[in-house]
């Protein structure tokens, strides 16, 4: 059995969460795409963990696996490793030998042309963890990959070629004086960072411990051979759909695909034994997100982030959206970046439902919202006098669409723990029908309804194995 945990929004919809929920049931967790960049924060027994590469499985002493189609750094992955065994996790990671990885120049230029798009207000708002270059050298087949460390003929001649072009980029394209400079502003030693003899050395080593560790398969073999033995697998996707390279708000996306689809691709298992399986779409009963790029529903703004915001928006707007950020607390688990916040958007939702195929919907956040008066749904968008009721492919035409929303009166503040013992019967009836509306539009029924951020604090509908 596979269960698919899928972002539908922008990200930040508590996935790490579900998937702790239903982790129980599940053998193996797969994280399938994406890398560092992540941040999934998992509450269990009353401590919370972040983690931003470490599936979220971990936690519950589950077989994780990152799959072929994850960028990763073996920093970042080791520091994770030794910082939860350091607080009595003991987590079983696997790493795809076909998985890309990420190396510290990277980041280097992750930051460099981030900081060169800023000053023509064309910037992602990346996480500057190097994921997009990464991603850019696999596509350019010169990438290395993990099953490239453990061989150290291998690793030397793939640094050999591909550190010179990535310096050369650096220095001739963005005018990095390399030689002349210490250290950049991810903390990253830029001469180190181009030092074929240093970047071997270290990256070796990496190579030698996931090897000694039993850390390296052959992710689709392996997990068809799980499967094989009737155990029961869940893929975590990171991100969300509408920061899917292919189907997401481009430029202003991720470099992977968190749809379900990308389950598929990134760990090779069939489309067919993805799709034959629950697909559970994670939904924030508002709207969040870090980073640039159209949010017609987005109340006030945030500077540096929100396109042509300048610190002025109407006063009740801005007071609904502090309220919001610091009742949902948002802000970014990997930047600590303040959000971007909105209402519901419809439109959105429905082009989430249509590329992953949701069998079932998880709704978080349900009591951020408690004690608004009026809480707002966009039920669709007016486009050029037009109604749409999904969103159109580029952002431009995003950015000039106006939402139409549809109002529903707001619910009191109650006692959630009891809610979540209690059932969804004694969800407060405002926030019902708010649910089932959505769950009307999308045709896609409400699995699960988040109610705090610890696993005790969700109202089960449906247990997906």
């Amino acid at each position: 059995m596979i269960v698919t945990i899928v972002g539908a929004q922008l990200g930040d919809e508590g996935k790490g969460g579900i998937v702790d929920l239903y982790g129980e049931a599940a053998d193996i967790v797969v994280r399938y795409q994406g890398g560092d960049n992540a941040g999934h924060t998992v509450v269990h027994g009353g401590e919370e963990y972040k983690l931003s590469l470490v599936p979220s499985g971990a936690i519950r002493g589950k077989t994780n696996v990152l799959g072929n189609g994850c960028v990763v750094n073996p920093r970042t992955l080791f520091d994770e490793l030794d910082a939860l065994c350091e607080r009595g996790v003991d987590p079983d990671v696997r790493v795809a030998r076909r998985a890309h990885v990420i190396l510290p120049y990277h980041r280097v230029l992750d930051g460099i042309e981030e900081t060169v798009k800023s000053e023509d207000d064309q910037e992602v708002g990346t996480t500057g963890r190097g994921i997009g270059p990464t991603y850019e050298d696999k596509a350019g087949r010169r990438g290395l990959r993990i099953g490239d460390l453990v061989d150290p003929e291998v690793l030397r001649e793939r640094l050999e070629y591909v550190v010179p072009l990535n310096r050369a980029l650096a220095e001739d394209v963005f005018g990095i004086a390399i030689e002349d400079a210490d250290v950049d502003a991810t903390g990253v030693d830029l001469e180190t960072a181009f030092d074929v003899d240093a970047l071997f050395e270290e990256y070796r080593e990496y190579g030698r411990r996931l090897d000694e560790e039993g850390m390296l398969v052959d992710a689709g073999a392996f997990l068809a051979d799980r499967l094989d033995d009737g155990e029961q697998i869940m893929f975590e996707g990171a991100q969300g759909t509408i920061l899917d390279i292919d189907h997401g708000n481009y430029p202003y996306v991720t470099s992977s695909n968190p749809t379900a689809g990308g389950a598929a691709v990134g760990s090779g298992l069939s489309p067919g034994v993805v799709g034959g399986g629950e697909v559970i779409g994670v939904v924030k009963a508002y709207l969040s997100r870090v980073g640039s790029g159209p949010m017609p529903t987005e109340l006030a703004g945030v500077e540096d982030d929100t396109p042509g915001y300048d610190g002025a928006a109407d006063e009740r707007a801005e007071e609904l959206a502090t309220y919001i950020r610091e009742e949902g607390g948002e802000y970014g688990t990997v930047t600590g970046r303040p959000r971007r916040v909105g209402w519901l958007d419809l439109p959105m939702l429905r082009h989430a439902t249509r590329t992953s195929g949701f069998t079932g919907l998880a709704a978080n956040h349900v009591d951020t919202l408690a004690g608004l008066d009026e809480v707002k749904v966009a039920r669709a968008y007016r486009l050029d006098g037009e109604e749409l009721r999904t969103i159109p492919a580029t952002v431009e035409r995003w950015a000039e669409c106006e939402p139409i929303y549809r109002s529903f009166d707001g619910w009191p503040d109650v006692d959630w723990d009891y809610v979540a013992e209690a059932g969804y019967d004694k969800l407060p009836e405002n926030a019902q029908e708010y649910l089932e509306y959505v769950s009307s539009e999308l045709e896609t029924p409400i699995y699960v309804v988040g109610v705090g951020p610890g696993r005790e604090q969700s109202v089960v509908l449906e247990h997906p194995f």
